[in-house]
């Protein structure tokens, strides 16, 4: 069972009204009492509860969610999804984003704890194993994406990420690509891992040599940095197959201001299939992980691990399916040398 103010009372030795004088700030407590009420807190990892009525009835009926980075059109659709079935299924939603940030992550993490959720969906990689274990003392539910492995009030959903990287590279050595380059996200972050492994399976299965790999941050800004370095290559990729949509869109836009055309002199690829890859111009040949999907197993998966004592977490799977667009075309063997380049940076080619 969770733990309660009156745990924390009995191991201070002092009454429920004294800890919650200690914890709200009220009334006068002994500076002796407080340090022991305090140390019985810590010891217990007791959070307080925001909402008392949910924790006399222990029936709480929030999920949380806790997402990287909610400017990143991957998450809406998962965010919508997901709040969509939870309201279904009788549950509020609140929603915490990282922004990639460590520190950010603890404190999502603690606002759930503290709000005593029922489950938490976390669409993140910055998760450490030390807050998992405090979701689970406090028998919260916790569902996680591609962090795995499966325990006891833990699930896991996996993408294919390997399936989907596989089925683009497949996909550009049909077009007669061969020359063919990765421009990544962050190194740390397990999803990023997951497919840049992927791509360099990938081309060594076709006997190709990997070609170049370009550091990115997911966002546009990082696409646009590794547009421009893979414009100094010469020869040129003559495709770049970029880890998520936003990536793809920065380096189109490089392409674009410095005269190389898309997909006639160089193909382009995104993952995550965002709204971006129906509206950018050419429309992004890119990979569907199906975020519907993944939002409402989120949701399906939180409410099973809570309805039941001790329940033991199960691993889901979405597929990842190669979605045809503009971006790619057939390898051109022209630009042999690097273009010549009239603009260096997204601030300058914005205007």
């Amino acid at each position: 069972m969770p733990v309660t103010i009156r745990d924390v009372a009995q191991r201070a030795d002092v009454s429920t009204a004294t800890v919650s004088h200690v914890l709200n700030g009220t009334g006068h407590v002994r500076s002796l009492t407080r340090r022991s009420v305090l140390a019985a807190v810590k010891e217990l990892r007791y959070y307080p509860n925001i909402h008392a009525r949910d924790l006399a009835s222990r029936n709480s009926k929030t999920l949380g969610m806790i997402v990287s980075d909610i400017g990143n059109p991957f998450f809406p659709e998962v965010i919508k999804a997901f709040e969509t079935r939870a309201r279904e299924l009788g549950y509020e939603v609140i929603l915490s984003d990282t922004d990639y940030e460590p520190r950010l992550m603890r404190h999502a993490a603690e606002r759930m704890l503290k709000q005593k959720v029922r489950g938490v969906a976390i669409m993140t990689s910055e998760m450490s194993l030390k807050l998992v274990e405090e979701f689970v003392h406090g028998r919260i539910a916790v569902t996680f994406l591609d962090l795995g492995p499966v325990r006891e009030y833990v699930s896991n959903i996996k993408i294919d990420y390997f399936s989907g990287i596989r089925r683009v590279v497949e996909h550009l050595y049909g077009l007669g690509h061969r020359r063919i380059a990765f421009a990544g996200g962050r190194s740390n972050l397990r999803s990023n891992l997951a497919r840049r492994t992927a791509y360099l399976n990938s081309m060594r299965a076709l006997g190709l040599e990997p070609g170049p790999i370009l550091p990115g941050d997911l966002r546009f800004k990082g696409g646009f940095a590794a547009g421009l370095a893979i414009l100094k290559f010469s020869p040129m990729p003559t495709a770049v197959v970029a880890i998520n949509d936003l990536t793809a869109v920065g380096v189109i836009k490089a392409f674009h201001h410095n005269g190389v055309r898309v997909p006639e002199d160089v193909s382009v690829t995104g993952f995550d299939r965002t709204h971006l890859a129906e509206y950018v111009v050419p429309s992004l040949t890119t990979v569907d992980l199906h975020r519907d999907l993944l939002g409402r197993i989120a949701a399906d998966a939180l409410h099973e691990l809570s309805s039941f004592p001790n329940p033991q977490g199960k691993e889901y799977r979405i597929p990842a399916d190669l979605i045809a667009g503009e971006s790619t075309g057939p390898a051109s063997g022209i630009r042999e040398a690097s273009p010549v380049h009239r603009c260096h940076s997204s601030s300058h080619c914005a205007q």
